[in-house]
C-alpha cells in the first residue's frame, strides 16, 4: 500500500506523543528522571500529539495514499490529547497536597513518621491556609459517623483499605488507627493514609487523612482517594 508523506509525518508523530506520554511516567518509576521532569515530559507528549491529531486529520480530509493509518494516527493522537485536557482539567484544583476530613486535628502520622519525615513534603499539617483552601474546594470532606461500634467499625475500614489495595503499614484496633500507602497508577507516586476511628457510643467517628510525598499540588487525587474510601465504607 503505498503511503503519502504527510500520511508517514502524522504515524511518527503520533507514535512519538504516544512513547513520550508511556515513558513519562515509566521513567520516573525507574529513576531516570525526577517527577518534575516526568510531568513535563508528558506536556510535551500532548503537544506532540496535538500535532499530530491535525497532520492526521488533514491526511483523512485530503483521502491520502494510506488513509487507514492516518485514521489510527489520529484516534491514538486524540486518546492522548484528551488525556491532557483531562490532566488540565485537574490542575484546577488548590496547590495542596495533604487532605483530612478533619483539619482542626488531622490524624497524626505514627508507623509512617519516619518515612514522612524523610519525604519532600514532609510530615507536618499545613494548618490553617491549607484548611482554608480545602473547605473551599472540597466542602464535602468531614468527619463520617458510622452506626457501628467501633470493632465493627475498624473490621469494615480495613476491608474497605484492602479493597483499594492499599499497603498497609499498621492496623492498630486498640488505638482506632489504620496507616497505609496508595500508589497512583501513571506514575506511581506514593501517598499515605491515615485512618483514625473513635468510638461515640453505639457510634464510630471516622477521620481520613491522605497525604502526597511529593508535589505542591495532588490534582484532586487525594480528595478523590477519601471520598471513594468513605463511600466504602
Amino acid at each position: 500500500m503505498k503511503i503519502s508523506t504527510f500520511v508517514w509525518i502524522g504515524i511518527v508523530l503520533a507514535g512519538l506523543a504516544l512513547l513520550a506520554a508511556l515513558l513519562s511516567g515509566t521513567g520516573y518509576r525507574l529513576g531516570f528522571w525526577s517527577f518534575r521532569a516526568g510531568i513535563m515530559v508528558f506536556k510535551y507528549s500532548i503537544y506532540a500529539a496535538i500535532l499530530a491529531l491535525i497532520v492526521n486529520l488533514f491526511c483523512i480530509l485530503r483521502r491520502s495514499d494510506g488513509k487507514i493509518f492516518a485514521v489510527a494516527g489520529a484516534v491514538i493522537s486524540l486518546l492522548i490529547v484528551a488525556a491532557g485536557l483531562y490532566w488540565n482539567q485537574r490542575r484546577s484544583v488548590p496547590m495542596i497536597h495533604d487532605i483530612t476530613t478533619d483539619t482542626m486535628n488531622p490524624p497524626p502520622f505514627v508507623a509512617l513518621l519516619e518515612t514522612r519525615r524523610k519525604c519532600l513534603n514532609g510530615a507536618d499539617y499545613g494548618g490553617p491556609e491549607v484548611a482554608a483552601a480545602q473547605l473551599k474546594a472540597y466542602p464535602d470532606l468531614k468527619t463520617v459517623e458510622l452506626a457501628s461500634p467501633i470493632d465493627q467499625a475498624f473490621e469494615k475500614a480495613l476491608a474497605a483499605a484492602n479493597q483499594m489495595k492499599w499497603e498497609i503499614a499498621d492496623a492498630n484496633k486498640s488505638d482506632g488507627r489504620i496507616e497505609a500507602t496508595a500508589t497512583t497508577r501513571l506514575f506511581h507516586f506514593k501517598d499515605d493514609v491515615i485512618v483514625r476511628m473513635k468510638s461515640a457510643g453505639n457510634m464510630t467517628l471516622v477521620d481520613v487523612r491522605s497525604a502526597s510525598r511529593v508535589g505542591k499540588s495532588d490534582l484532586g487525587t487525594n480528595a478523590r482517594r477519601i471520598r471513594k474510601f468513605l463511600g466504602l465504607l
